[in-house]
């Protein structure tokens, strides 16, 4: 599983290393700094859109292994990871991205916060906010056309919330005021931040 895992990584920075044919590969064209050739390299859109979900994908993994934990709570950067993945990307292209990044972690690789794996932890009682991610993408890809990226991003974030906080209260039974009060209000302003940041530096990023 580690193994899979380290290919998708290596094959990102091999990639990287490479400035021309990953600049080819992810934004579609550049002008080749080669002295044989000084013409446009192009590459097929299909090929470059699965490039750019694979990449994005192994961002919010990144992203989710980035924690820091606060008395009971762990911060991660995995909501940045998917928010910016949609800025970059857009709605569909976006939701793929995270659905790729799901099912990564559902066959067993270390993709999730804490380097879990498996569809254990999409069932576990934090599970439903990992489902909720594809209920943020689903509600920018409808909304931001309409109402603009941060209303859309608000209103993502929300529907995450409520799949993860229903699943928890189903999983542990108790007060939804005290599920809300453990998983929901100590996010509200970090995720807030991080909402924030996805939107400035997709301001300084051009595709």
């Amino acid at each position: 599983m580690k193994a899979g895992l380290f290919l998708i990584i290596g094959y990102i920075s091999n990639l990287v290393k490479n400035k021309n044919r990953f600049l080819l590969i992810f934004f579609g064209e550049y002008r080749t700094i080669s002295t044989l050739s000084q013409k446009e390299g192009r590459i097929p859109v299909k090929l470059r859109d699965l490039v750019r979900c694979s990449c994005c994908a192994a961002l919010i993994a990144i992203c989710a292994w980035l924690a820091v934990p606060v008395g009971d709570a762990a911060f991660t950067m995995q909501t940045f990871g998917v928010f910016l993945t949609l800025l970059l990307l857009g709605g569909g292209k976006g939701t793929a991205a995270c659905g790729v990044y799901l099912l990564l972690g559902a066959i067993g690789l270390p993709v999730f916060s804490g380097f879990q794996g498996g569809f254990g932890v999409l069932l576990g009682p934090t599970g439903g906010y990992l489902w909720g991610f594809l209920a943020l993408c689903l509600c920018y890809w409808i909304f931001h056309k309409p109402l603009g990226d941060l209303v859309a991003m608000i209103l993502g974030l929300v529907s995450c919330y409520a799949c993860g906080t229903v699943w928890f209260y189903v999983s542990y039974g108790g007060s939804f005021l005290a599920v809300l009060l453990m998983c929901v209000v100590p996010y509200l302003i970090p995720d807030g931040l991080k909402l924030f940041l996805a939107l400035t530096i997709r301001k300084r990023i051009r595709l």
